[in-house]
Order: C-alpha cells, then sequence, then structure tokens
C-alpha cells in the first residue's frame, strides 16, 4: 500500500499468509463497518460526558447563586429574633374586618420574606403588636354634579416590635422621647365609578401597610 505509509487506525489491520510469509492486509469490509461503528460509539459516549459535565456546572452555580441568596435576605435581620409573636391586630376602626386582614397580611409577610417564624407562644423571640387606631375616606376629584369620582381610603397602624425584656427592635425609623409605637399610615385611591370600592381599597391599603411594617423589622446598616 502506498501513500502515507501507514494506515489511520490498527484496528483496520490483519496478519494474513501470503506467498510462505505473513503480510499485513486490511480487514475484510465487515470488520472494517464494525470498527467504524466501534468509533462512533466512543465519540456518542464522549460527547454526552461532556454535556453530563457542563450541565451539572451549570446546575451547581445556580445552587450556589441560590443559597448566596437567601443567605444574603437572611442577614437583613436581627439573627437573635427567630420567632415574633403575632397577636389578632386590635382594630379601632368602623370596618371590623380590618384587623384580622392586617394580621393575616403581617404573617404571610413576615414568613415569606424573613426567615422568622410566626408563633403563637408569648414566649417567642419577640413580640409584634399592632392596633389600627383610624380608618378614613375623603373626595380626591368630583364630577360636574359634585359628585365624587375618586376616593382615598386612609388606614392608620400603631406598632410596637419588642423582644422578650421589652427593648424596642425597629432600629431604622425615628420614635420621638416618650413614644412607644411606630405610626404607619397608608392611603388607597378608588374610582367607584370604574368599578373599584372601598372594600378592594382597604385590603390594598392593608397589604401595603404589612409590607411596610415588615420592611422596618430589618437591622439597621
Amino acid at each position: 500500500m502506498r501513500g502515507s505509509g501507514r494506515l489511520s487506525s490498527p484496528t483496520l489491520l490483519r496478519r494474513v499468509p501470503l506467498d510462505g510469509a505473513w503480510k499485513t492486509a486490511l480487514a475484510p469490509p465487515s470488520r472494517r463497518a464494525a470498527a467504524g461503528r466501534c468509533r462512533h460509539r466512543h465519540a456518542y459516549h464522549a460527547t454526552w460526558s461532556v454535556l453530563g459535565g457542563v450541565l451539572l456546572s451549570v446546575i451547581a452555580v445556580l445552587t450556589s447563586g441560590c443559597a448566596g441568596y437567601q443567605i444574603g435576605t437572611a442577614s437583613l435581620y436581627n439573627p437573635r429574633i427567630r420567632t415574633v409573636y403575632l397577636p389578632v391586630v386590635r382594630n379601632d376602626a368602623w370596618r371590623p374586618e380590618l384587623g384580622v386582614q392586617l394580621t393575616e397580611a403581617l404573617q404571610r409577610e413576615i414568613e415569606t420574606r424573613t426567615p422568622m417564624k410566626v408563633v403563637a407562644s408569648p414566649n417567642a423571640d419577640s413580640t409584634l403588636n399592632c392596633r389600627i387606631t383610624t380608618q378614613t375616606k375623603r373626595t380626591v376629584t368630583e364630577v360636574a354634579t359634585d359628585e365624587p369620582r375618586a376616593i382615598e381610603t386612609q388606614v392608620s397602624v400603631q406598632v410596637t416590635w419588642t423582644d422578650r425584656q421589652g427593648n424596642p427592635l425597629m432600629e431604622n425609623r425615628f420614635l420621638p422621647p416618650g413614644e412607644l409605637a411606630y405610626a404607619f399610615t397608608q392611603g388607597v385611591d378608588f374610582v367607584p365609578e370604574g368599578g373599584q370600592s372601598m372594600a378592594t381599597a382597604q385590603l390594598q391599603a392593608v397589604q401595603r401597610l404589612a409590607r411596610e411594617i415588615v420592611n422596618q423589622m430589618e437591622v439597621r446598616w
């Protein structure tokens, strides 16, 4: 055989007797085809091995990123406070459902956004007391007939968050001397002509209050 003087793969060669001596010759076509299939299988498995390694690397990076996010979120809160006792919010307004709605919204915000757990025991690491002081509404805009077009409803809450010794835990808001509770207020506009109702607007105000209160539970940077 001429050309390069060597064959591409030793698996395609065999020793055969020729004129009383052993000579090197090509394997029969069936053996060459089997060798080709073997090379293809090796290449196929090698390709999938590389892809599997890349996929595992991507999963590891994503997992470590999620863990880093969770650790970073937990670092926003006091590590000594793991449980929160949340009594039902006291409601001094004329809408009786507001107290229960704010209680449920606060529990949901605390347990989904913070590492803390809401418990039913007063022996928790901390206690969050809230009292709805007022719920008001006022006309924002009127139509030509002096009827209200847009109305604002406003809900105000007083909040105290203390540890077992009674020390205040909220650090990000100024508390005037002599005051024990922080004041929070949220207002939401609604348009009755557009199908919006007072009940829907009040629920939105309560949900915003819960988010704002939980925001203030973060430690001071």
